[in-house]
């Protein structure tokens, strides 16, 4: 019997969000960008001194959020903590977007962006970065003059890898006064670049962060906006009472605090990204400039052969033919062995650039 439900018309027109496959324990993760190494040691301590009964509790989350706060170097008020760096999107929608009006992005970008949107029934207007995945500025700053609700900047940019300066970004900041202005920073710690320090003089600044990147912590889900408190305020009003669960809120603290663990493993990604752009390079791959912890590469017609041989290989690349063209690729950057054995299959299999 057919389902007959009043489903949305915005839900049924839209394309799902293809999340990672499954059973992918024991195989070469490049495709998500994750923490390939493994969270600090630090995080597991922190779970085993969970007790029963703080599990069976709602949790209390004032210590760690003043803790993250800290990492951040903002007031706790200025923190908004939320169940994975996904959900620290969807708030906007629910806080700033109603069906019919429109947002910004920047394409090819993060696709949850548009997944919010069509899921809300918001009009999309895109800014296209070029050939060169060079930032559109003078498209976004007329684009901005619409006052759309929401405009949304992952920055560094995945899956181009470009990061946009701070002179750039105070330029979108100061010509879109009445639109709400997102920097979502999931890789600010490879870039080294933050606005997080201007929450202060702009009303309009929103920074989303997540701990699944450079922390480790995908699996536990947990993100963060961080905003002016005011500002921040209004986001809080579309929240739920409890949304981020204890145990990702102690494995964060203690990420963060394993300062050792945490700066070293970025050291090593950008150190190996480095040496990796290089040998592609040297196979004639054509590779772009990257902040973040993976890297954009065109391989030519011959790509979307090879990283099906790779699956096959048990090594997994995010393909971006669908969204840039055939043969673009983004490969996260993981430990230097996994980096190795990717570019030894590569050698092996051979590739038409």
């Amino acid at each position: 019997m057919k389902v007959r439900l009043p489903i949305r018309r915005a839900i049924l027109e839209r394309k799902t969000y293809e999340p990672p496959a499954e059973d992918r324990e024991g195989k070469i993760r490049l495709d998500f960008n994750e923490n390939t190494a493994g969270c600090s040691p630090a995080v597991l301590r922190a779970l085993r001194k969970l007790t029963p009964k703080q599990i069976a509790m709602y949790p209390e989350v004032l210590k760690g959020t003043a803790k993250l706060a800290q990492y951040f170097d903002v007031a706790a008020e200025e923190l908004l903590l939320t169940n994975g760096g996904d959900d620290a999107l969807r708030v906007f929608f629910d806080a700033f977007v109603d069906a019919g009006s429109h947002i910004l992005i920047c394409e090819p970008t993060f696709p949850m962006y548009r997944y919010y949107a069509e899921i809300y029934g918001a009009r999309i207007e895109i800014s296209p970065y070029d050939a060169a995945m060079k930032f559109p500025l003078a498209d976004v700053l007329r684009k901005l003059k619409k006052k759309p609700r929401v405009f949304f900047l992952a920055n560094p940019n995945n899956p181009t890898g470009t990061l946009v300066p701070l002179p750039d970004l105070k330029k979108i900041l100061e010509a879109a006064p009445r639109t709400a202005v997102v920097f979502d920073e999931a890789y600010a710690e490879f870039s080294g670049l933050t606005a997080i320090p201007w929450i202060g003089k702009y009303a309009n600044l929103f920074v989303a962060r997540t701990f699944s990147k450079a922390a480790g912590l995908a699996s536990l889900r947990l993100g963060a906006v961080i905003a002016r408190a005011d500002s921040l305020d209004l986001v809080r009003r579309a929240m739920p009472p409890y949304p981020i669960n204890l145990a990702a809120l102690v494995s964060a603290v203690a990420a963060v605090s394993d300062k050792k663990t945490l700066q070293g493993f970025v050291r090593n990604i950008l150190k190996t990204r480095a040496w990796f752009a290089n040998e592609l390079n040297k196979m004639g791959v054509f590779t772009y400039p990257s902040a973040g912890n993976f890297l954009l590469a065109n391989f030519g017609p011959g790509g979307p052969a090879l990283f099906t041989r790779l699956e096959k290989k048990r090594i997994l690349l995010r393909e971006r033919t669908k969204a840039i063209g055939p043969g673009f690729v983004r490969i996260g950057i993981g430990t230097r062995e996994e980096m190795e054995a990717l570019l030894r299959a590569i050698g092996r299999m051979g590739v038409e650039i």
